[in-house]
């Protein structure tokens, strides 16, 4: 028997149940090395209208845990600058574009040949097929730290392009419905909304968030702080809903504008708690919705829909991924990822069955393939590996049991290594950590001991000791990575001493910016040595050759403190340039015959040097 939630008396059960579900069956999964996925999922099938009856139809638990995505979007976006989503613009409009048409264009063939639908239906289906889960495909990436992988960017990018993709989508049920349609003024209003809508998030975001946050930080209260983050989220959510754009896509923009935000790491920590909480809560109710009925009457039409919409999609992404110069390996992991259909398909066919295009049992039939193909995509992914020409290294757990160190290294590349070795000679304990599999290994067959772990994650830092740590050396050999973990250190671990490598002069400057306590441009050094060494072999005394180098980094600390103040382009005339030449002597007045050779060996000579 169903429990009924307008009953006071049993209201409080429904989390209970919820929560105890996952409790049980996440764990399970989780040890049986399906994901914690497909845990949520089958605790929904089995809390479910399909078997324990313990709830109705979870489409009104789905309308709340739909905050658990567009949370999810939110804190995506607080990690994009705005100029690094414009980097993805190729992405994101070329490739998510091209995988949408593509595969809408190969499931209607397949609909209306292969299953014998009406056009219209079959061009609404396929373009809802092609439409992924971003809660799940961003899910996966997560639990695998892989967000930031080439890989990952390009799957976040084409999913991007997919959440977007729904207004138009939404707009055509509407262009082929057979009944009555809205005028022209009406779609001219529409798009009004939406422009206003996101012109007034990005307005919000340049001009009012950071002086807000500002203030209620100044005022002390924690909770209200997390009170302010929820604000900021659900608000834009909802702004761009009521405009007619997904929630997900307001709450990225959102995330995108405050992502150089002083404040941007203490958003993250208050809303990961409910993120998590309400993504898991999403995943049980898809499952709810699983119909077994209509899989045990329907199974042969399920199947081949599940088989339909997986083999398509991977044939699709993996040959647009191919064609835009990716490596195999890149091509079968994202195909693989994005193969199954995603949250908004169910909001597409419910459009479509008001609209008067789908059939009310066909949409049943569709929930279910929707459903079993996210359910497969784990599966999918744990099978990406063995069909990667480069076989994937075995996985190596994060354990930091035995981090101790006084020093904290993040980044154990060439640089890391020398570093290393001065420390070591003193005695001092260092705790190294690098997200390099291959690098580990080699490194602990020399004897050292590299702990696994992304130095960009605030959970990763405190595992490893950073709240302890008597300095933290960032030697990463990307700057934007670099970059991202002297941020989230300054504002979580202020009182640590931060020692960074620097990728170049404007680098170093961005470094300086941040306030870290040392930087050292990673060639400067070991090109002040080899100039030294050169002018020494050229003859000049040590006493000159001193005398040299000390002018010249006096002249680049003098440039350094001259490009803080006024941008890179300041000090230039304190470079040591090359001594000019003498000038040629030219002639006052032009002769007026051409100088002619009094030899032949002469001539040929005058002919090489024009």
């Amino acid at each position: 028997m169903a429990v009924d939630a307008a009953s006071p008396a049993v209201a409080f059960l429904q989390p209970l149940i919820l929560i105890g579900a996952a409790v049980i069956m996440v764990p399970v999964f989780r040890r049986l090395g399906l994901g914690s996925i497909l845990g949520y999922l089958a605790a929904g099938i089995a809390i479910g209208p399909s078997a324990l009856k313990l709830f109705g139809f979870g489409g009104e638990i789905m309308h709340v845990a739909e905050l658990g995505i567009v949370m999810f979007l939110f804190l995506i976006g607080l990690e994009l600058k705005p100029s690094r989503l414009w980097s993805l613009r190729h992405v994101i409009f070329g490739l998510g574009g091209a995988q949408i048409l593509a595969t809408a264009a190969l499931g209607t063939l397949v609909g209306v040949f292969g299953f014998n639908a009406p056009w219209r239906g079959a061009l609404i289906v396929a373009f809802g097929m092609a439409l992924s889960s971003t809660a799940l495909a961003m899910q996966t990436l997560e639990e695998k730290g892989e967000v930031r992988t080439d890989y990952g960017e390009k799957a976040f990018g084409i999913l991007l392009m997919q959440d977007l993709a729904i207004v138009p989508l939404l707009a055509l049920v509407t262009l082929l419905s057979p009944v009555e349609k809205p005028g022209g003024d009406g779609i001219l209003l529409a798009i009004a909304e939406m422009v206003v809508a996101v012109g007034g998030i990005v307005v919000a975001g340049r001009y009012l968030l950071n002086p807000l946050f500002r203030v209620l930080a100044s005022a002390g209260a924690r909770e209200i702080m997390t009170a302010a983050a929820l604000f900021v989220v659900i608000g834009a959510a909802s702004l761009v809903a009521l405009a007619g754009l997904s929630m997900a896509t307001g709450a990225f923009l959102a995330g995108v504008l405050l992502a150089e935000s002083n404040f941007r790491h203490q958003l993250e920590a208050d809303i990961e708690p409910f993120r998590g909480l309400l993504m898991g809560l999403f995943f049980m109710s898809v499952g709810m919705t699983v119909d077994p009925n209509v899989i045990v009457d329907q199974w042969a039409r399920v199947l081949a829909g599940v088989i339909a919409v997986v083999g398509i999609k991977v044939a699709v992404t993996y040959a647009l991924m191919r064609a835009t110069r990716n490596d195999h390996d890149d091509a079968i992991r994202v195909a693989l990822l994005l193969a199954q259909g995603g949250e908004f398909g169910f909001v597409l066919y419910a459009n479509g069955v008001a609209a008067d295009i789908i059939k009310d049992t066909d949409a049943s039939l569709l929930v279910a393939v929707v459903t079993l193909s996210m359910a497969v995509t784990p599966l999918l992914v744990a099978l990406a590996p063995r069909l990667m020409k480069r076989q994937a290294e075995e996985e190596i757990q994060e354990d930091f049991t035995e981090a101790q160190g006084s020093v904290l290294m993040i980044g154990f590349g060439r640089f890391g290594q020398v570093v290393s070795q001065l420390l070591n000679a003193e005695g001092i304990d260092v705790t190294a950590i690098d997200n390099d599999p291959e690098m580990i290994r080699a490194a602990g067959r020399f004897g050292f001991k590299v702990y696994y772990g992304d130095g960009t994650r605030l959970d990763v830092l405190r595992a490893a000791g950073a709240e302890n740590a008597k300095l933290i050396a960032i030697t990463t050999d990307k700057s934007d990575t670099t970059n991202r973990v002297v941020d989230l250190i300054k504002s979580e671990f202020p009182l640590a001493k931060v020692y960074a490598r620097s990728f170049d002069r404007r680098h170093t400057l961005e470094l300086l910016g941040r306030n870290v306590d040392y930087q050292i441009r990673e060639t400067y050094e070991s090109a002040i040595a080899f100039g030294r060494a050169s002018l020494e072999e050229l003859g000049l005394s040590p006493e000159r050759t001193a005398e040299i180098e000390d002018d010249v980094r006096r002249r680049d600390m003098t440039r350094l403190t001259l490009q803080q103040a006024e941008g890179i382009m300041a000090g230039t005339p304190i470079l040591q340039r090359p001594t000019p030449k003498a000038p040629t002597p030219e002639p006052l007045t032009q002769p007026k015959r051409s100088p002619k050779a009094l030899n032949r060996e002469s001539e040929d000579l005058t002919k090489v040097v024009d």
